[in-house]
């Protein structure tokens, strides 16, 4: 079932029908036995599918961190954007590491959820939307939902200097996140299919996708190193990392609309500014 947030409460999807939660956001991630909880709220009244301009990012109190080369094609794009600086040797130890790459990306107020405008730095001229698998993760460090996620990056910024990667990475309107939460304990099949689609003045600028067998970090060890001497009482997302890189010649540009989808979680669309 899907959990979706928006400006008159939490609401849950099953099967093309909506239930109430009674419950904010918090609230429900805090659960001790989330899926269960939901799956008896499918019994109570229905009330009628939110407005699509009613539905916020899926997001309450919780931290947004996210994971950096856990595919090939983002380990050989870190690697290029950063050659001139002598980033490429380390971008392929953090690879072949034990230990993952984890970086903060959000706060809640920075987040954006679906049709609403990510943003590019205005100090960047090259910047790419990167789609991501993003794991929704209870206080005591459980996965419990997936939602999509945009990781807005300023490649040419990164690439100058490794050390500029918060700057790369954080700033208002950086990352989205929707447009829900799929709640189930069950890992998401290996063959789920990661896609992105970026249009300009109507016409497909740019597409690709990815598969979940190309990621090279189990989720829960991702999840282990980000817990490691951290308490997040509110929960956390956690990014996975991206692997579908548009070409080195392309940035955004404002007016383009990216499109992400992984089934069974949904769409994410967002115009660009």
């Amino acid at each position: 079932m899907k959990l979706y947030r928006t400006a008159t409460g939490c609401l849950l999807e099953e099967n093309d029908t909506f239930y109430p939660t009674h419950l904010d956001f918090d609230q429900l991630v805090a659960h001790e036995d989330l899926e269960a909880y939901c799956a008896t709220l499918i019994a109570t009244t229905p009330v009628p599918a939110p407005a699509p301009e009613d539905i916020l990012p899926p997001i309450g109190s919780q931290e947004v961190w996210a994971a950096g080369v856990t595919y090939y094609r983002s380990r050989s794009a870190r690697i290029e954007e950063s050659k001139d600086a002598g980033g490429g040797d380390f971008y392929d130890r953090v690879y072949s590491a034990e230990r993952p790459e984890i970086f903060f990306k959000a706060t809640a107020p920075r987040v954006v959820g679906p049709n609403a405008s990510v943003h590019i730095r205005s100090d960047s001229k090259w910047s790419v939307p990167e789609p991501e698998l993003t794991l929704l993760i209870n206080p005591s460090g459980t996965i419990i939902g997936y939602t999509i996620g945009n990781d807005m990056s300023s490649r040419d910024i990164e690439g100058e200097n490794p050390l500029y990667l918060p700057q790369a990475k954080m700033y208002d309107r950086s990352c989205a996140l929707g447009p829900c939460v799929l709640i189930t304990s069950t890992p998401l099949p290996l063959e789920t299919n990661i896609a992105i689609a970026i249009h300009r003045n109507g016409t497909a600028a740019f597409s690709g996708t990815t598969q979940l067998t190309e990621l090279k970090r189990d989720p829960k060890l991702l999840v282990h190193y980000l817990f490691r001497d951290n308490s997040f009482p509110h929960g956390a997302f956690l990014m996975t990392g991206t692997g579908v890189v548009p070409p080195d010649d392309f940035t955004l540009q404002p007016a383009d609309k990216i499109s992400i989808t992984i089934d069974p979680i949904g769409t994410l669309t967002n115009p660009v500014d």
